[in-house]
C-alpha cells in the first residue's frame, strides 16, 4: 500500500516526466522556460516561441551562420543559443553559450544565460553557481534572484525557491514571469489549484508575453479541463497547434495513468490561501 509520502513523490515524478517529454518532443507552446534572464534580441519580428520546427530550424541556420563569423559576438551567441534551446538542442546550446562565458566572464547577461544553459542540460550546482557570480549584492537583478530560484526549484528546494520568487516580486511587484515561476514551483510539487492562481496572476499582469500564457494553459490541462487548455493556447497559437499541444498532453497523462493519480492527490491538499 502506496503512503502518502510515495504517493506524492510518485506523482511529481509522473509530473517532471511529463514536462521532459513535452521538451524533447518539441511541442510548440508548451513552454516550461522558467529563466527568462535575460533579453535577447530576435532575427525575425515572430517569437522563437511561437515558431514552427521548420521556423525554428530555419532561424538556427541563419543565426549559425552569423555565428560562425565571429562566436564572440555578444547578440549574436545569445540569439543562436535561445533558438537552439528551444529547438530542443541543448547540448549545442550549452557549447554555444560556455565559448562565449570563457570570452566574456563578467558579463552578467552572459553569465545568467550560461546558467540557463547549464540548467537544461541538468547541471544544476555549476548552473547555480554561474547565475550567483552574475549576481552584485550592490545592485541585485530581480531576474537573477528568480533565475536562482528556479535551479533552486529543480533541485527540489523548494522552500528557498520560494523565498527567492517573493523577493524578487519585492523588487519587480507583479512581474509576470516570476509570478510564473511561483506557479511552476508548486506544478512540481503537485499542488495543482494554487499553481493555476499564480499562473492566472502572471497571465493578467501586464507584460506577460507568450510562455507564461501558455504556462497557464498546461496547468490547466493537467487538471483534465482539456477544452479550456485549449481554449487559453488558441490565443496564443493556431488552432492546429493549440489542438496538437492539447492532445498530446492528453495522451501523456492517459498512457501513464498520472491524471487520476494526479486529481487525488491535489484533491487531498488543503485549501491554499496564497494572499
Amino acid at each position: 500500500m502506496l503512503t502518502n509520502r510515495t504517493r506524492n513523490a510518485t506523482g511529481k515524478r509522473m509530473l517532471v516526466t511529463v514536462f521532459t517529454l513535452m521538451l524533447a518532443a518539441g511541442v510548440a507552446g508548451c513552454a516550461t522556460d522558467k529563466m527568462s534572464t535575460g533579453s535577447i534580441s530576435r532575427p525575425s519580428a515572430k517569437s522563437i516561441e511561437n515558431m514552427s520546427s521548420a521556423e525554428l530550424n530555419s532561424t538556427a541556420a541563419s543565426l549559425g551562420k552569423a555565428y560562425s563569423q565571429n562566436t564572440n559576438d555578444k547578440s549574436t551567441a545569445l540569439s543562436y543559443a535561445g533558438v537552439l534551446q528551444m529547438s530542443g538542442r541543448q547540448d549545442q546550446a550549452l557549447a554555444v553559450m560556455r565559448k562565449l562565458a570563457i570570452a566574456l566572464p563578467k558579463d552578467r547577461d552572459v553569465l545568467a544565460a550560461y546558467g540557463k544553459a547549464l540548467a537544461a542540460v541538468g547541471q544544476l550546482e555549476p548552473a547555480l553557481d554561474a547565475v550567483r557570480r552574475a549576481q552584485t549584492p550592490e545592485y541585485p537583478d530581480w531576474k537573477l534572484v528568480s533565475a536562482e530560484g528556479a535551479i533552486l526549484d529543480q533541485m527540489g528546494q523548494a522552500a528557498q525557491a520560494r523565498q527567492l520568487y517573493r523577493k524578487a516580486l519585492d523588487m519587480k511587484p507583479n512581474e509576470p514571469s516570476v509570478l510564473s515561476n511561483l506557479g511552476m514551483s508548486y506544478v512540481l510539487e503537485g499542488d495543482l489549484r494554487t499553481a493555476e492562481t499564480y499562473m492566472r496572476s502572471a497571465a493578467q499582469a501586464p507584460g506577460a508575453d507568450s510562455r507564461v500564457r501558455q504556462n497557464l494553459a498546461l496547468v490547466v490541462g493537467l487538471q483534465g479541463r482539456f477544452d479550456e487548455a485549449e481554449k487559453i493556447a488558441r490565443e496564443e497559437l493556431s488552432p492546429e497547434q493549440a489542438q496538437a499541444n492539447v492532445a498530446y498532453l492528453r495522451n501523456m497523462l492517459s498512457q501513464q495513468n498520472a491524471w487520476n493519480q494526479l486529481k487525488n492527490e491535489d484533491g487531498n491538499k488543503p485549501e491554499t490561501n496564497t494572499n
